[in-house]
């Protein structure tokens, strides 16, 4: 049994980012994506109408994917209807294969507030294909959301894997689609992004191992944004602590049972919770976590 002290520390004020799982399923598979072993389930626009009442006054913004290919939800611009009635801004993460179907609907979403293309997926998937066509139309939709939506922000993402030569390709097309010159320099310790024309970026990561509890421990002191800034709930509802935990393996409650307050005050959620405060990582899995590293 909670304190009550214990419980207001977990009042919730609103996270950076939630996370809602639309939909596991994925029209690709990329290598740097681990498969999912869970089943696969597509979140209802009823379900999800409900998940978004219960957390709505929690997320600064919404992410419609933890795995999974959010456009490829068979009822995504219902989605992204709900979440215009319902105020809610989006932040949406897409491979851009299907961005000529969806433009318009993205386009004309008020709830759009940044749109990243993963432009790595591209090569991972298709590497003998030309990158002609594929980035054609993610330039095109650029072009045209900032002549209707100039305050929406669009970030170019790839991965920085120590050689400029992987990512020349896009740097052409980019520069001879906008009629800008990049400079191609990249240090991701420093700085991860880097603007080149109005909102639009070009952000870049290098590669990382999702968390196994097969994996090793690698330590038992860490912190993590997880519980912190951001949250994550499955297409079945299950709440996360992490946007990382691709099998819900902490899985904290769910959204269909509970409200977002009672999950979030729930033993492990406060013990994790202030773990991450003091530096101890208090679940087996964030000691297995290589990611974590990052924030030491």
């Amino acid at each position: 049994m909670l304190s009550q002290q214990e419980a207001l520390s977990i009042n919730i004020t609103k996270f950076k980012r939630i996370y809602v799982e639309i939909s596991n399923l994925c029209n690709v598979q990329c290598s740097f994506c681990p498969i999912v072993d869970r089943d696969k389930k597509i979140m209802s626009v009823e379900e999800f109408k409900e998940t978004i009442f219960k957390i709505k006054n929690y997320a600064e913004e919404i992410c419609l994917h933890l795995m999974g290919e959010p456009t490829a939800h068979p009822e995504f611009n219902e989605i992204l209807k709900v979440c215009s009635e319902n105020n809610v801004l989006v932040n949406l993460t897409t491979n851009g294969l299907l961005i000529d179907s969806k433009k318009e609907f993205i386009i004309a979403s008020p709830a759009i507030r940044q749109v990243n293309f993963s432009l790595q997926s591209y090569k991972d998937n298709f590497p003998h294909k030309p990158l002609d066509k594929y980035l054609s139309y993610i330039c095109d939709f650029t072009k045209e959301l900032y002549l209707r939506r100039p305050e929406v922000y669009v970030n170019y993402r790839m991965w920085n894997v120590g050689s400029e030569q992987d990512n020349n390709e896009f740097f052409d097309y980019i520069e001879k689609s906008f009629q800008i010159e990049i400079n191609r320099t990249v240090q991701v310790e420093n700085i991860k992004s880097k603007r080149i024309w109005n909102k639009l970026y070009l952000h870049f990561d290098s590669r990382f191992e999702w968390p196994s509890l097969d994996g090793e421990i690698l330590s038992e002191k860490g912190r993590c944004h997880g519980l912190g800034n951001h949250i994550g709930i499955h297409a079945d509802g299950s709440v996360v602590p992490c946007c990382l935990d691709k099998e819900a393996i902490i899985n904290l409650g769910n959204i269909k049972d509970n409200d977002l307050e009672s999950i979030l005050n729930s033993e492990l959620a406060v013990k994790m919770r202030d773990g991450f405060k003091k530096h101890i990582l208090v679940h087996e899995m964030c000691k297995r976590c290589n990611y974590i590293q990052r924030f030491n």
